[in-house]
């Protein structure tokens, strides 16, 4: 099988040439676009989640052989969470070469953060099953080595860090709002707005209510900061 100009460009851009340019291929496309001869990344997904968290979890433990499991638990959920994913795949253009389905295109699926996340997860087990694991953990360490640098901060409870900010400025605690919720009962999408009493607000998109409102919570910390 022969790449694209476009996926050839993305293998420079993660730094790996695939010796099976088909698991690239494969890793790239969205179940919208499967087909009976073209497999999706759901599968690889799955699996890159899993030889991402192992890379991370060793990680971590490297930058800080003294940490407790109560200080690695945050720094580890910081860095695999679905935002940071879809962060990292932003950085290396991944929406550009996936392969969706019209409804997804028009939907601007290229955009979309659990779509993002859950494709360079595939990416990541592409490179897993071509090169075995030390070539998957290069690249998570190439993707991910800034984040892993700062995790502290990145692991930071946001919905924490905003109320001790509204209580600094005497302000009532910040309130969660489920503005909506799409996708089937088995992969829901809650979007949640972090709002306070000022009217500042943010919003945020997430598989959980939990995750919406950490991610809302974040991205309002950051606004005020950029205000500030």
């Amino acid at each position: 099988m022969k790449l694209s100009a476009d996926l050839k460009a993305f293998e420079g851009r993660i730094g790996h040439s695939f010796a099976d340019p088909a698991l690239l291929s494969r890793a790239v496309t969205h179940a919208s676009m499967s087909s009976a001869n073209r497999d999706d990344n759901q599968l690889l997904e799955f699996l890159g989640d899993r030889v991402l968290g192992l890379v991370m979890a060793q990680a971590l433990i490297e930058v800080d052989p003294d940490a407790s499991e109560g200080q690695l638990a945050p720094r580890f959920n910081a860095l695999v969470r679905k935002e940071t994913c879809a962060d990292v795949a932003r950085e290396i253009d991944l929406g550009k070469v996936l392969k969706l389905g019209r409804s997804e295109m028009i939907s601007g699926g290229r955009r979309k953060q659990a779509l993002l996340g859950d494709a360079i997860e595939a990416v990541i087990a592409a490179v897993y099953l071509d090169g075995g694991f030390e070539a998957a953990r290069a690249l998570v360490l190439r993707l991910w080595g800034k984040r892993i640098a700062s995790v502290e901060d990145d692991a930071r409870d946001a919905k924490t860090a905003l109320q001790e900010w509204a209580q600094a400025r005497k302000l009532n605690p910040p309130k969660y709002v489920q503005i909506k919720r799409t996708g089937p009962d088995h992969a829901p999408q809650f979007t949640i707005a972090a709002r306070l009493e000022n009217g500042t607000e943010a919003q945020a998109t997430a598989a959980s209510k939990r995750a919406a409102e950490q991610a809302a919570a974040s991205t309002l910390l950051a606004q005020l900061e950029n205000d500030a």
